[in-house]
């Protein structure tokens, strides 16, 4: 697979996906300057662009996906939650780290389309896509609360938080939140992965994606549990989800990453 018929396969779409990453890439450079509202309605704008880049490529025939398409619908995921939280709690400050992730997430998935599907193996898989990918939004929000937590904790012991600071127990109860949210689906991701195998006859398979999403399901469980029966909290809370969100990072993308871009291997 090379980049330039990514590019070129369709000229509108990847025109599209440049406009929406510089939507992007210009509320990481000037929000400092923006007001308040033309920060949030430059996002806004960047947030729709990236939907329509999205939905353009699922009326693509024959459908594509691969990591950077996964990773493009995490990061609007993760845009989503955040647009719909800030309303709440407006001292949620996160925009220069996501503008800068909706930039990357849009350009990769323009150079890096993913395999062509001809035809599916079964009629489960969408829903299986589709359970993998929410369940991978739910938990990338996760570790972006983990992140906001981590800096809300050191501010606070620098002495250098101020009124407009999102309180840290909140930041915690929402991280936790999108953890139990992000384990059922990956739950059902599973389940349902299962299930069309079964269908289709074929036997479980132990692979590098199967191990590394059993291996996340199998940590965040345990934070969770470790969470309800032992009140786990602050550094070794976020530390398990950012082991179990590796593993589930490298669960898919990472599997499908040495697929398409270093083997050079579609399917």
């Amino acid at each position: 697979m090379t980049l330039l018929p990514a590019l070129t396969s369709n000229p509108p779409a990847a025109l599209l996906s440049a406009v929406a990453a510089l939507a992007y890439a210009f509320l990481a450079w000037a929000h400092p300057r923006l007001s308040e509202r033309q920060t949030r309605n430059v996002l806004a704008t960047a947030w729709v662009l990236h939907l329509v880049v999205l939905g353009t490529a699922l009326m693509e025939t024959p459908a594509r996906f691969g990591f950077a398409p996964a990773l493009s619908v995490t990061a609007w995921l993760v845009l989503t939650v955040y647009l719909i939280e800030s309303r709440m709690y407006p001292q949620l400050k996160a925009r220069w780290t996501l503008a800068v992730l909706g930039t990357l997430a849009v350009l990769l998935a323009l150079f890096f389309p993913g395999s062509q599907y001809h035809a599916l193996p079964s009629s489960w898989m969408p829903l299986h896509w589709a359970l993998g990918i929410a369940s991978y939004g739910l938990i990338a929000a996760a570790v972006v609360h983990a992140w906001l937590m981590q800096r809300a904790d050191k501010a606070m012991r620098m002495g250098d938080t101020g009124d407009t600071a999102m309180p840290l127990l909140t930041l915690e109860r929402l991280t936790f939140r999108f953890v139990a949210a992000g384990f059922v689906l990956l739950t059902a991701t599973l389940l349902v992965g299962a299930w069309f195998s079964e269908l289709l006859n074929q036997r479980w398979v132990w692979n590098h994606k199967t191990a590394f999403s059993a291996l996340a399901w199998l940590t965040m469980g345990v934070l969770l549990l470790g969470r309800w029966r032992l009140g786990w909290r602050g550094r070794v809370a976020i530390r398990m989800l950012y082991l179990g969100a590796g593993f589930l990072l490298l669960g898919y993308a990472g599997s499908r990453f040495v697929l398409e871009v270093v083997l050079q291997r579609a399917g």
